[in-house]
């Protein structure tokens, strides 16, 4: 090692040395607390006894009355639905209806080619007034008894034939027309003019919405909440309004399975808005609670395994262990912790620990969902 690196080496040292000895000093100089001052001067939440206050929003307690319910899930069905078909073959000669639009009960919506069934209706038609006569001339020789019995009833059996035989061709040319069985909404179209159909092929669907069913299942412990006549509320996804429906047809036995009973509700949907085939959530009320403590879903947290809320008691949060029962989408019921009157802390729970300052910002109504 030359003379020049050994001065080199020894210079580093020597800083190293001095940075050691003058670090804690360097360090109170810029650490936080000189330039934020003590603790006490600090903002909310830095420590200390003299915090400052957490700002909360808060609700006085009121008893309410709470429905219990039984909560299933069902799903809408239409009142009546069916595939079109033709009950003749033939080639399809029109179709008289738009995709997706109200029909009425009898409408003719589609038609097979009955040009030969025609000709054959003209033909025995043009026999009528023939046999007619006849039989008209053999009753004239009836009554003088010119001729027998036997003859007169061979005539007349022969016009009966032809009248039935003319009512056969009637009902074959029924056959060809596609007529809606009941009023509903018909669906798209599954052929085009010129098609050959038969009965298997399916010309559209019909669906009648207005009534709905709703069909869902109840296991056997509660069978007996429902009959024939019992009301029930149910809502669709993406629709805040609840409907209800009366029950009109309840399975009569169990299934062997599941041992769940069937029943179905109906639910007049007169403006159509809500289709067939959705799911629906059905809520059956089983009693009634009077001066119910409701809550918040978000003022109570889990601890330890207990359930907590905070209340405010002058001028501090104070935790309270608290026994939950019913759930809705939005509250909880309080069974044991909280009385009508307390006042609940409903925001910053998770920041909350008891004996903390808070001042209240704002008092919210404690309404029931």
């Amino acid at each position: 090692m030359n003379k020049k690196t050994r001065i080199i080496l020894i210079a580093s040292i020597a800083v190293l040395i001095l940075g050691m000895a003058f670090f804690p000093r360097i360090k109170s100089v810029f650490s936080p607390e000189k330039q934020s001052g003590t603790p006490e001067q600090a903002g909310p939440g830095a420590g200390g006894p003299g915090r400052s206050e957490l700002m909360v929003s808060a609700m006085v307690l009121q008893p309410h009355t709470l429905d219990e319910m039984f909560r299933i899930t069902g799903i809408l069905l239409p009142d009546e639905e069916v595939d079109l078909t033709f009950e003749s073959p033939g080639k399809i000669t029109s179709i008289n209806f738009r995709e997706g639009t109200y029909v009425q009960k009898g409408t003719l919506l589609a038609k097979v080619n009955d040009a030969p069934l025609q000709a054959e209706l003209k033909k025995l038609e043009a026999q009528m007034p023939l046999a007619e006569d006849r039989l008209f001339r053999q009753q004239t020789l009836l009554e003088k008894d010119a001729i027998s019995q036997e003859t007169y009833q061979s005539v007349f059996t022969q016009l009966e034939t032809l009248k039935a035989e003319i009512e056969l061709v009637k009902a074959r040319i029924r056959q060809t027309e596609l007529r809606a069985p009941f009023s509903g909404m018909i669906g798209l179209r599954q052929v085009s003019e010129g098609a050959y159909a038969s009965p298997t092929v399916v010309v559209a669907h019909l669906t009648k919405i207005s009534p709905l069913k709703i069909e869902f299942s109840l296991t056997e412990n509660f069978v007996s909440l429902i009959k024939p006549g019992s009301e029930i509320a149910f809502i669709v996804e993406n629709n805040l309004k609840e409907y209800n429906a009366t029950v009109y047809a309840v399975e009569s036995r169990l299934d062997v399975q599941t041992l769940n009973v069937f029943a179905r509700a109906r639910y007049a949907n007169s403006d159509g808005k809500i289709k067939p085939g959705q799911s629906a959530q059905v809520r059956i009320k089983l009693d009634q609670i009077e001066n119910a403590i409701l809550i918040p879903s978000i003022s109570s947290v889990k601890e330890m395994g207990r359930d907590i809320a905070y209340i405010y008691d002058n001028g501090k949060a104070k935790e309270v262990e608290i026994i939950t029962g019913m759930r809705t989408s939005s509250s909880v019921q309080v069974i044991d912790g909280l009385s009508a009157g307390d006042t609940l802390l409903t925001t910053g729970v998770m920041q909350l620990r008891s004996g903390m300052p808070v001042r209240i910002g704002q008092m919210v109504e404690n309404s029931a969902e």
